[in-house]
This record gives C-alpha cells, sequence and structure tokens, in this order.
C-alpha cells in the first residue's frame, strides 16, 4: 500500500548553458561558461609538501586567457594548469570572478569544469585587459 500514495518526483532538466564574453565580467560574480583563447601561462607558486607520508602538491599558474572583447588572468591550480597551455582553446563552465588585491581574476572552483575544445577563429582582443582595472569596496549606508 505504501508504495502507491508516494509520489514520483520529476528531475528538473539541465538548462543549457549560456556562453558569456570577457567584457561582460563583473567583480564577485559566478556561474559564468566562456570559450576562451589560452594566451600566455606564469607559474605563481609550485611546492610539494609532505604531509602524514602523503605528498600533496600544490601548482598555481596565472594564464592570461581572452576572447574577441577583451583579456582576463585566469588562476590555474593543480590540475587544472595542465590544461591551461598557451594557444590552446577551453570552455570555461562555471567560471566565477574572485576579487585579488582589488582586481579581477578569473577562477573555476570544484564546481566548474574546463574543457579543452577545437581552436576558434575569433581574434583576441588583447588591448582590454580587465585584471588591469582596480576595484575599490565601497559600502552604501541604507537609509
Amino acid at each position: 500500500m505504501e508504495s502507491s500514495t508516494r509520489q514520483t518526483v520529476a528531475k528538473p532538466g539541465l538548462r543549457k548553458p549560456v556562453f558569456t564574453k570577457v567584457d561582460n565580467l563583473k567583480p564577485e560574480t559566478n556561474g559564468h561558461t566562456l570559450t576562451v583563447n589560452v594566451l600566455d601561462s606564469n607559474t605563481v607558486l609550485q611546492k610539494g609538501q609532505s604531509v602524514s607520508q602523503h605528498l600533496r602538491n600544490t601548482r598555481i599558474t596565472e594564464c592570461l586567457v581572452g576572447d574577441e572583447t577583451g583579456t582576463i588572468l585566469f588562476t590555474a591550480r593543480n590540475d587544472q594548469v595542465d590544461l591551461m597551455k598557451p594557444g590552446a582553446t577551453v570552455i570555461l563552465r562555471n567560471a566565477k570572478i574572485v576579487m585579488f588585491k582589488g582586481y579581477m581574476r578569473l577562477a573555476v572552483d570544484k564546481w566548474g569544469r574546463i574543457e579543452v575544445t577545437e581552436p576558434v577563429t575569433f581574434l583576441v582582443k588583447e588591448d582590454k585587459n580587465l585584471s588591469m582595472v582596480e576595484y575599490e569596496l565601497v559600502n552604501v549606508a541604507a537609509e
């Protein structure tokens, strides 16, 4: 009798990704899906430390990525570093903007994904780097 009283709950369908462009990125936003070219890669941190007989490597690389609307620095961590090679075209899914010393950085955490894809033909607009624009946090008092 109990099985007949249970209701079937339909799973919500997956949403189609909405691709955005680099020049549409704003501070402290997330959920971005972008197709970008990797222009440059610079290792910021690479260390291996022994923690209770387990070797934990930490690699952080800042990569300049961009599309036809502009460029931004992408922070690649650990396994992401291997995917972000200069000249590669990647799709960043569920990317977010993190602020680092007042400047925007693009990042993909454990909830996002980086996919290497076929090279695209757009020309990257290298003279508009969003990571060079400094932002200041302003508190607005509610009246």
